[in-house]
């Protein structure tokens, strides 16, 4: 259930959602601060479920001492409203057993809020790729009908690669076995694509190929490519994408290693 934060009720019709899967490295999540935090996004209320585990922490988007100790909590919604963007950040792992209510919940509210496309942010493990995904940009998508029909022109000028489907039983020849669709590592990424087409939302899910370590140059990576087709910053000739890190960054790997251990 979506809570606002606002006197009003904020509309969401006709905007682009983003939100990250809570997959291998955090990818997904790491690219969402980047975008919050570079684009100044007001924060305007919170999903609130128990299929997340509950916690709470200080602004990690704080720009001084003022804003550093609000509070706030595992699934936020941020918007930019001159470019009809809205961010939902989750930052805490989903409960095992509740993924499917917690993939029912964001199908809901995406319908009733009328956002006119959503793109999850994700990432899947490098070591599981089949030999044809080891070929090329590490970088793939995938779009659901009713979204391809209005972005086929400008995935196809892109030149991304769509994400394969994979044999079912690798290394073992089965003219019967059709391939499927695998994200190792993907969280619900390939559920909420599953169910987006089966209730013919408009939503893509844009993912790397990744390892568990220092995922900062893949959310990099990851959100230079949205940045491509959505265009959330201007970039001039060759110069580079200019995107703020978060105060929250300072802490990715804890406080290093205490001296008095040596």
């Amino acid at each position: 259930m979506f809570i606002s934060s606002q006197t009003s009720e904020p509309c969401f019709r006709d905007f682009t959602l983003l939100l990250p899967a809570v997959a291998v490295g955090n990818v997904g999540q790491l690219a969402v601060d980047l975008i919050v935090s570079t684009l100044n996004m007001s924060r305007v209320g919170h999903i609130h479920t128990d299929c997340l585990i509950p916690m709470s922490g200080n602004n990690p988007y704080a720009t001084c001492k003022d804003d550093a100790e609000e509070l706030h909590t595992p699934a936020e919604v941020y918007t930019a409203a001159e470019l009809k963007l809205a961010v939902l950040q989750i930052r805490a792992p989903i409960i095992q057993t509740k993924s499917k209510k917690f993939r029912q919940l964001l199908v809901s509210w995406i319908k009733s809020s009328g956002f006119s496309r959503t793109v999850v942010l994700s990432s899947s493990h490098a070591y599981q790729r089949d030999d044809q995904q080891l070929q090329g940009n590490p970088l793939r998508y995938l779009v659901t009908p009713s979204l391809l029909k209005v972005s086929a022109d400008a995935l196809k000028e892109l030149g991304w690669k769509e994400m394969e489907r994979v044999p079912a039983f690798p290394g073992l020849p089965d003219a019967n076995a059709e391939p499927r669709l695998l994200i190792p590592g993907g969280g619900i990424s390939k559920g909420l694509y599953t169910d987006s087409c089966a209730e013919d939302l408009p939503l893509a899910v844009l993912l790397l190929f990744c390892s568990e370590g220092d995922n900062i140059p893949d959310a990099f990576a990851l959100v230079n490519h949205l940045n491509d087709w959505l265009h959330l910053l201007d970039t001039h000739g060759q110069q580079a994408t200019k995107w703020k890190i978060p105060a929250s960054w300072n802490l990715l790997f804890g406080s290093g290693i205490p001296p008095a251990l040596f």
